[in-house]
């Protein structure tokens, strides 16, 4: 991974970049002179958001001119998005360290050029024999403005690297990543920063009678896991804690309503929620914010063979509620549900949830943003919208109206786990809300989790999505209310 710092490292070199950040042109901004003076001014005149981009046999130059007369959020966007270019021009020009030097006034838009750097010079090779131009020639960035701190960069850094673990976990194939191994990892990397972990193995599980878990696990060679993951420091301002809980499923063949032509071929993406909370407490937990929060990811695959569980089963959950099964492909409400109901014992502040849940919320707004909504925590919810604005991991709130519940209601059953073909992603999290007591936030995360195709500083394949969402919210969280930002 690059380091990013406020001093540099790397010994300076034909191979370092110095990228100019400002938010107009004006002559005196590069030390330089004649001939790429001229260039400069002249691709700089009435610039707006543009990158210019000059290499020297002696240093590679570079300005970007920020975007004006647009929102706080929009323009850390397209400093992130700057920044991937940036990188990508970095990653051509063979650059081993690159300084980027802004105005006070550009602190934050400067740390977004950063992070859009860092996360597009991702790369998941590990099963390419041979992989041209790897790893990145990049080794650090180095930012120079007075208005950013060491412990900026740090948490950057720190942040970032939750953000490659979950890229990492999600991009890992079933074969290699099944539910122990998930768990091994979570716990090698919990343990490093200081996060207590449990994890209950089938036995346990079925001691609790969590039957969303095991009956969606009865297809499976590989047992259930159920990790608990709880970072309590000892000056948290909440003595009841932030709750995540993420969807674990490892791969996703659909069960008995088995996936159809390509449907199932990234199914390995299914445990992005699972991903997404546990990178994003690592994040918390390595940047010493003063919050207890715990995660709680229920974990299994989904497969067929002769004792898999059929369409029109009644299986009962861990809080007692019946479950009339009519698609085994909506499997993840069932090991949610589970974890839901068991997060009850921690009188928690508040509980959120982030799963690759439906195909309904990726129809709806596409891989643009987040579906998401709420029950009982419209204040929380304003914060979850406002740090998917400051991280570009965008909220479209769907509406939870009681009209919805009348869908999932069984004629045998308590419940049932489809709600028919209207509102699927909303009657998907009426059934979760069946489950919970206290202000709970659905993040459907289906959508943007993985991109078949390069965008930008999400690059292709797994983006990490909900990892920087989920750290900001805590950020915000870990605050008096009345220095919140």
């Amino acid at each position: 991974m690059i380091r990013i710092s406020n001093r540099a490292t790397c010994p300076e070199t034909n191979r370092q970049a110095v990228v100019y950040i400002a938010s107009q042109w004006t002559n005196s901004l590069l030390p330089l002179e004649g001939a790429t003076l001229g260039y400069f001014s002249q691709e700089a005149s009435n610039a707006n958001d543009k990158l210019i981009w000059l290499f020297d046999p002696v240093k590679t130059v570079a300005v970007y001119i920020t975007a004006s007369s647009v929102s706080e959020a929009t323009l850390l966007e397209k400093c992130r998005r700057a920044g991937d270019l940036a990188q990508k021009k970095a990653k051509d020009d063979k650059t081993v360290s690159l300084v980027l030097r802004s105005e006070p006034g550009l602190a934050q838009a400067t740390l977004a050029f950063a992070e859009g750097m860092m996360l597009g010079a991702y790369q998941f090779a590990p099963y390419k024999s041979n992989l041209p131009g790897s790893p990145h020639p990049l080794e650090e960035i180095v930012v120079e403005n007075t208005q950013v701190s060491p412990l900026q960069t740090e948490t950057l850094l720190n942040t970032m690297k939750a953000v490659y673990l979950c890229r990492d976990l999600v991009n890992t194939p079933a074969n290699f990543l099944n539910t122990t191994r998930l768990a091994a990892i979570i716990t090698e990397e919990a343990n490093q920063a200081g996060i207590a972990v449990d994890v209950l193995d089938r036995k346990q599980i079925e001691s609790l009678k969590m039957g969303g878990l095991l009956a969606v696990n009865k297809g499976s060679v590989d047992p259930p896991v159920f990790i608990t993951m709880d970072y309590h420091p000892e000056n948290a301002v909440n003595p009841d804690p932030l709750v995540l809980v993420g969807k674990g499923v490892t791969f996703d063949t659909g069960g008995m309503n088995l996936k159809t032509g390509t449907y199932m071929d990234n199914m390995k993406l299914d445990m992005g929620g699972a991903a997404a909370v546990a990178s994003a407490l690592l994040a918390i937990a390595l940047n010493k914010l003063p919050i207890r929060v715990v995660v709680l990811i229920p974990a299994t695959d989904n497969r067929t063979d002769g004792n898999a569980l059929l369409p029109g089963d009644v299986i009962t959950m861990f809080d007692g509620t019946t479950v009339e099964v009519l698609n085994t492909d909506a499997e993840g409400r069932l090991i949610l549900a589970d974890a839901l109901a068991w997060a009850k014992r921690y009188n928690p502040l508040l509980v959120v949830d982030a799963a690759t849940l439906t195909g309904a919320a990726s129809r709806a707004i596409g891989n643009h943003g987040i579906v998401a909504m709420h029950q009982n925590a419209e204040n929380y919810m304003q914060m979850v919208k406002t740090a998917g604005e400051t991280t570009g991991e965008r909220i479209a709130e769907f509406p939870f109206w009681e009209a919805y519940d009348e869908q999932i209601k069984s004629d045998i059953a308590d419940l049932k786990n489809i709600g028919g073909p209207d509102a699927g992603a909303i009657t998907a999290g009426k059934f979760l809300a069946h489950f919970t007591s206290y202000p709970y936030i659905h993040l459907d995360i289906a959508g943007p989790v993985f991109l078949d195709k390069r965008d930008s500083y999400r690059g292709a394949g797994a983006t990490g999505v909900a990892v920087r969402l989920l750290a900001e919210l805590a950020r915000t969280l870990s605050v008096p209310p009345a220095t919140r930002s």
